[in-house]
This record gives C-alpha cells, sequence and structure tokens, in this order.
C-alpha cells in the first residue's frame, strides 16, 4: 500500500515508518490518521517485522493537529463525531500492533504527536527533543483517550502539569520521569534507535508479543471504560466562550481572559 503521509521502509526484521510532513513540521491532518490506522493493521499479516520503528521526517517527530485541516469539524454533527474518533482508532490500532514499537523521537511531539509517542512500547529521545500538550491553553480537553497513556507514564500529579498546566518538557526531564528509555545526539537518533531495536530482533517473536500484550492489558484494563466520551468532551469544550476566547487571544498574541463559561 502506498501512503501520502507516511513512509516505510524495511531493514531487516525492523520496519521504519516516518511521519512525512516535514513543511508542517509532520502536523496531523486526517489523511495521516487513517493512513496510520491502515498502516498499524497491515502489520497483523507481517509475519517478517518484529520491531517497528517511528520517526519524524525533517527536524520534528510531530507537532500535533494540523490547524489548518478543517476536514475534521466539516459536516453535520453526526459526522463530526465520527471524524473525530479518528485519532482515538489510530491510538488503538498504535497500541494493537503486535510487535515490539518504539519512537525514534526528533524534537517536538506536541498534542497529537505526545499521543503518538506515548502509545509506543518505548521511546529514544534526540537531545532535543520534547514534550507539550497545547490543547489546554485553547481551552480544550486532551482527546483521542490519551490521558492515561502519559498518566501511566509519569503519575497523576506529572500528567497534570503537562495536560493540564500545559508545560513544555525537555528530554533530560522526559528521561528523568521515565518517559525515554535513553536519550541520543540528534544526529544520531537512529542509530541508537535501530541498536535499541535489536534487543527485540533477537528476542522469540511469539513470546515477547504475548509479554507484550499482557503487560499492556496489565495497565490500561480500564481505560476504554473511562475514557470513551473524550471525543464528545473535546466537542463540548469547542462550544464554550472560553474556547473561543483562547483562540482570539493566541491569534491576536495577548492574555486570555476566561469567564467560566
Amino acid at each position: 500500500m502506498s501512503y501520502q503521509t507516511l513512509t516505510v521502509e524495511q531493514q531487516g526484521h525492523i520496519k521504519l515508518i516516518r511521519f512525512n510532513r516535514p513543511a508542517r513540521a509532520n502536523a496531523i491532518n486526517y489523511e495521516m490518521l487513517v493512513e496510520l490506522e491502515a498502516c498499524a493493521f497491515a502489520l497483523r499479516d507481517d509475519a517478517h517485522t518484529r520491531v517497528v520503528i517511528f520517526t519524524g521526517e525533517g527536524r520534528h517527530f510531530c507537532s500535533g493537529a494540523d490547524l489548518d485541516d478543517e476536514s475534521l469539524f466539516a459536516g453535520p454533527l453526526v459526522l463530526k463525531r465520527r471524524r473525530l474518533q479518528a485519532g482515538a482508532r489510530a491510538i488503538r490500532a498504535l497500541q494493537g500492533i503486535d510487535q515490539i514499537t518504539l519512537a525514534a523521537w526528533n524534537g517536538a511531539a506536541m498534542g497529537g504527536g505526545a499521543c503518538f509517542a506515548t502509545a509506543m512500547d518505548f521511546r529514544i529521545g534526540a537531545a532535543d527533543c520534547f514534550m507539550q500538550y497545547p490543547e489546554i491553553d485553547i481551552g480544550v480537553n486532551l482527546t483521542w483517550q490519551s490521558l492515561p497513556l502519559i498518566t501511566h507514564l509519569v503519575g497523576p500529579a506529572r500528567a497534570k502539569r503537562l495536560v493540564a498546566g500545559g508545560e513544555r518538557v525537555m528530554a533530560p526531564t522526559l528521561l528523568d520521569w521515565g518517559v525515554l528509555e535513553a536519550i541520543a545526539p540528534t544526529d544520531e537518533l537512529l542509530t541508537h534507535a535501530l541498536a535499541f531495536a535489536e534487543r527485540y530482533v533477537n528476542k522469540p517473536p511469539v513470546a515477547v508479543q504475548m509479554i507484550k500484550q499482557s503487560v499492556n492489558q496489565i495497565v490500561s484494563a480500564l481505560d476504554q471504560g473511562l475514557f470513551h466520551m473524550d471525543a464528545d468532551q473535546n466537542l463540548l469544550t469547542r462550544q464554550t466562550d472560553d474556547h473561543l476566547e483562547a483562540v482570539a487571544a493566541y491569534r491576536g498574541k495577548r492574555p486570555p481572559r476566561f469567564s467560566g463559561d
């Protein structure tokens, strides 16, 4: 299958997938979500691949939602609800990949890009990598059923700092908090990621994949039951005066004045 927003390369038992919209800092449009889900599903019939590495083409891993892509919010409400759930479907597809997954994290992972990174089994960060969830600053909640992912990694207080506080966290702190397995020099990121991947290439794949699935079930058993409505919550927050004020303040480069409505 050919993709418009992804590139796929095979290196022995390792599949390297790049987010491929570098002119937009690999920002996520609706097409990327659809293609990412399809790419993840295609791995089900791939017995040769044992590790899948995701990275970003160009300077950044993924800068989050493409604010110029209006397709997620086009049409009647019934269609908006379905399209807004495309992100959650892509995240579930990433989590459902049988093979070990690894983010070779270059530059920014913001919003949905941070959701992608946290949906993977491991993360190797470049020295210049950072994470930020900017949704709060435009008056909306984190969606895509991804709040549990960062909470599992860093714990509730730090998750609140990231998601409710919108803090930008750099590579050394991400390593300290357990988000990253290691930090690599920016120009050697892929070399370090491939070396990390080889550990799992050389393990028995059936046992590895069953262990991965069991661990994921242990830590995420309640996630789907608690977060199935976050897309609807996102639609609700987008109707608030505070959301409109946040967007206006962002575009006007001024402090927002929130009312709670």
